[in-house]
C-alpha cells in the first residue's frame, strides 16, 4: 500500500514544477494512517524536500478534505443513491461534482487552518466569512454544555464551511430528511424562524439559540418559538391564512404517499380545529396569550414538547 501511496503522490499536480492553484509556498497535510507513516513515504518526502504538517489532521474543523467530502456528498445527493446503479456511475457523479468546486473555496478552506494558537474549545474560526461568538458567551446564552456546543459546531461547519447558511442551502439539507415530499414551503418558514435578525442567512449563534429553546427551553419559551414560526408576517397574530400556509407546507413535506393517505381537504380541517380551540374570543386571529394558555391546558401538546429534551 505504501508503494501505491508514493506513486499517487508522485503523479499529483502539486509535485510538478511550475505554478499551482494554491501557490508554491505550501505544506502537505495527511492523517495518521499507517500507510502515511511508512518508511518509503518518509524517504519520498525527504528526497523531494516536502514539508509535512507535524500533527495529524484529527479534527474536521481543521481538515479541508473533510469539508470538501461533505460538500461532494451533499451535491451527489445521497437520497438519489438508488439512481447510481454501478460503481462507474458513482465515480462519474463524484468527479463531475469535484470539477465544479471553485478554486476560491479550496483556497478558503486551506487558509482556515491558520489561526491563533488557542484552544479548540474556544471555537476559533478563521476560515469563515462570519465569526461566531466565543464558547463562553454561547454557553451563557444557551442550555448546552461546553462539549455539546463543540459537537454542534463541528457538525454545523462540516455542512456549512462559510459559517453562514443561506435559504437554498438550508432547504437542500432539510430535504434529505423528507425525500418523499416537497420541503420548500415549510423549510422557508423554518428558516425565517431561525433567521432572527432577518439577514437572509443563519449564523451558528442563530442555530444554537433556536435549538436550545426547542430542546432545553421552558414550556413558555418553546411555545413562544412555535408561535413565532406560525406568525408568518410577525405582526403578533396568527391568522387562518397563515395557519393554512403552515399546514399545507407540512402536508407537502410529508408527501402524498403517507399512510393513512392524506385528503386534499385535510389542511383546512386542521386549521378549523386549531381556531376552534385557540381563538377564544372568536375575533378571527390567535394571539400569543391565547396560544400559550390553550397549549398549556392540552395534555397531548405538553407531553409532545418533552420528547426531544435529551436528544443531544
Amino acid at each position: 500500500m505504501a508503494v501505491g501511496y508514493v506513486d499517487l503522490l508522485q503523479g499529483a499536480s502539486l509535485m510538478a514544477e511550475g505554478p499551482h492553484p494554491c501557490g508554491n509556498d505550501w505544506v502537505f497535510q495527511q492523517d495518521n494512517a499507517a500507510v502515511h507513516n511508512a518508511c518509503l513515504k518518509k524517504e519520498f518526502f525527504q528526497r523531494n524536500s516536502l514539508t509535512v504538517l507535524d500533527h495529524p489532521a484529527c479534527s474536521p474543523d481543521l481538515n479541508p478534505i473533510a469539508n470538501i467530502c461533505g460538500r461532494i456528498s451533499r451535491e451527489v445527493e445521497i437520497k438519489k443513491w438508488n439512481q447510481l446503479q454501478t460503481v462507474d456511475a458513482l465515480r462519474e457523479a463524484i468527479f463531475t461534482t469535484w470539477s465544479t468546486i471553485p478554486t476560491s473555496l479550496l483556497q478558503t478552506l486551506a487558509s482556515s487552518m491558520f489561526f491563533s494558537d488557542s484552544s479548540d474549545s474556544d471555537l476559533e474560526l478563521s476560515m469563515v466569512r462570519h465569526q461566531p461568538e466565543g464558547l463562553e458567551q454561547l454557553q451563557a446564552r444557551t442550555q448546552f454544555t461546553r462539549k455539546e456546543l463543540q459537537s454542534l459546531y463541528r457538525g454545523f461547519k462540516n455542512e456549512c464551511p462559510s459559517g453562514l447558511v443561506d435559504e437554498e442551502t438550508f432547504k437542500t439539507i432539510y430535504s434529505q430528511f423528507f425525500p418523499q415530499g416537497d420541503v420548500t414551503m415549510y423549510a422557508h418558514f423554518l428558516f425565517n424562524a431561525f433567521d432572527m435578525d432577518r439577514s437572509g442567512s443563519i449564523r451558528f449563534e442563530d442555530f444554537v439559540l433556536g435549538l436550545s429553546v426547542l430542546l432545553r427551553g421552558s414550556v413558555t419559551e418553546k411555545l413562544r418559538w412555535a408561535f413565532n414560526l406560525y406568525d408568518i408576517n410577525k405582526d403578533g397574530y396568527i391568522t387562518k391564512e397563515e395557519m393554512m400556509a403552515i399546514m399545507t407546507s407540512i402536508y407537502n413535506m410529508m408527501g402524498r404517499y403517507t399512510f393513512p393517505s392524506v385528503r386534499d381537504d385535510s389542511p383546512l380541517e386542521h386549521v378549523e380545529k386549531f381556531f376552534q380551540k385557540m381563538d377564544r374570543n372568536r375575533d378571527g386571529v390567535v394571539t400569543i396569550d391565547e396560544f400559550i394558555e390553550t397549549c398549556q391546558k392540552d395534555e397531548n401538546i405538553m407531553s409532545s414538547m418533552q420528547l426531544f429534551e435529551n436528544v443531544i
